[in-house]
């Protein structure tokens, strides 16, 4: 069941997408952070992750929800 809603959505795939980029784009600037940068990265796919099936697990536990109930 779905819990990210659309403007979450999108918001979700900029940042990932920058997180994703940014230690390759700043390869100079990230070299002294050595582990770090792939902390950064994993952080984008998962961003990227939950925008994409639109469920994100924190949200589950927590019981948050950004999208509205579908109704039947």
């Amino acid at each position: 069941m779905a819990n990210v809603g659309a403007l979450d959505r999108i918001l979700r795939v900029a940042l990932g997408a920058a997180l994703v980029a940014a230690p390759f784009l700043l390869a100079g600037t990230f070299a002294p952070l050595g582990a770090w940068r792939f902390v950064v990265v994993a952080s984008g796919v998962v961003l990227l992750g939950t925008a994409a099936f639109r469920f994100c697990p924190a949200y589950a536990l927590l019981g948050i929800r950004t999208c509205p109930v579908a109704k039947a």
